[in-house]
């Protein structure tokens, strides 16, 4: 069982900054040989969803920026999950509480992403839609995706 948080990240405490950064690092940087600058300014802005396992290990994260910050839109990004939990629907799960929170903190309102090629198909089960976008970022295929909430 994942236990979920979203936290502004003024309200995160060192610990859990360094944890779900360190968790990021250990997948985009380590575990996709992609060295980033995964430090951009943008995470003092944001809200952090958060997962943790019955330990108490951040297994999960994902970033919630406002609009006018990365897009137009309000976006999610730096979405991870740890080796350990894959393939149990934790990422399943993070994408629908991470569209919950924009619609009860934005409104009923797009959400713009930047995903990986390779996970067309996750963000599609999602309601994400490509936007004929398609580029690299450090290297990796990467498309741009718009999710369009139902009136």
């Amino acid at each position: 069982m994942i236990n979920w948080e979203i936290k502004h990240y003024k309200d995160l405490s060192v610990d859990e900054f360094h944890d779900l950064v360190s968790l990021r690092i250990e997948v985009f940087v380590v575990e996709q040989d992609c060295p980033y600058q995964d430090l951009d300014g943008k995470d003092k802005i944001a809200f952090h969803q958060i997962g943790r396992d019955d330990s108490g290990e951040i297994v999960a994260t994902s970033r919630i920026l406002g609009p006018g910050v990365s897009y137009q839109e309000v976006s999610i990004g730096r979405v991870v999950v740890s080796q350990k939990v894959r393939g149990r629907g934790v990422a399943h799960e993070m994408m629908e509480k991470s569209k919950e929170f924009v619609n009860s903190e934005y409104g009923n309102v797009p959400i713009r992403i930047s995903a990986q090629e390779y996970l067309e198909k996750y963000y599609s089960g999602h309601g994400f839609e490509f936007t004929g976008k398609k580029y690299l970022e450090d290297g990796i295929p990467h498309m741009e995706m718009l999710f369009q909430p139902k009136n």
